[in-house]
């Protein structure tokens, strides 16, 4: 039987402002990305996102992004290598030592939102990625977009890497996202989501010109902050399921 995982961006409250709905998420996934306090999320989030992933059985990845909570981390910055490098030690750090009074390990990184897509394209900002991934802990799974630069860069370091696919996004035939200030980025029909996971799970996307882009996938997001989420969730879960797919955390990745 063919596996997957299906991961969702989480943790992203702040203080007493609440986005999503990580309770009712939780249980359809098997990897959580935790804000971590950069984007989205503070020490409090991050110790009940991590104890709510323990409850459930999910794994617990770091999702670090440039400092920018008005912004919800999808403004790109200028930063230097080593100002990337401090910056995403500072985070991964930060939720390692939430997760280890819990007696929980980190498992994988996600980068967020502009950190993530300009990484993608951007060959240093992918080999800071890594650098500071590595310099970490070699032994967790950074998730990227297939074909791209951190994946190269990932690889250059001898990272297990997962690629990694989007239920509730649009394709370009670059094999990048559309641009979500464009009118269907985002998709908010549930059904469509849950086929396009269970397509990217078996390798392919059609992208929004029509034409199919052929991927290898081994984990599905979904972004915790869109409306539908939990239905998002649920459904692209059950969808997997039917197909023939195992839904389970990405063990070890792959070595390039």
């Amino acid at each position: 039987m063919r596996s997957i995982d299906l991961n969702c961006d989480m943790g992203e409250s702040f203080g007493l402002w609440r986005l999503g709905n990580d309770e009712a998420i939780m249980p359809h996934i098997t990897s959580a990305n935790i804000a971590c306090g950069a984007h989205a999320g503070d020490p409090s989030v991050m110790a009940q996102t991590v104890r709510l992933a323990q409850a459930h059985g999910v794994a617990i990845g770091a999702h670090p992004g440039y400092p920018d909570l008005q912004g919800f981390g999808r403004r790109p910055f200028r930063l230097s290598r080593d100002e990337v490098v401090s910056m995403l030690l500072y985070q991964l750090g930060a939720l390692w030592g939430v997760a280890r009074q819990f007696g929980a390990e980190l498992h994988h990184v996600k980068p967020h939102g502009a950190l993530y897509n300009s990484a993608a394209v951007d060959r240093e900002l992918a080999a800071a990625i890594a650098q500071a991934v590595h310099t970490f802990s070699p032994a967790l799974i950074l998730y990227c977009l297939p074909g791209s630069e951190m994946e190269m860069a990932g690889a250059h370091r001898g990272l297990n890497m997962a690629c990694e696919g989007f239920v509730d996004r649009a394709y370009e035939p670059s094999g990048l996202l559309v641009d979500r200030r464009e009118a269907g980025a985002v998709y908010d029909d549930t059904q469509r989501a849950a086929n396009q996971g269970v397509q990217l799970a078996n390798g392919q996307v059609t992208c929004r010109d029509g034409s199919i882009l052929n991927l290898q996938i081994d984990t599905l997001c979904i972004h915790g902050d869109t409306p539908r989420a939990v239905e998002f969730a649920q459904a692209t879960n059950e969808s997997l399921r039917r197909s023939g797919f195992r839904v389970e955390a990405v063990s070890n990745g792959r070595q390039k």
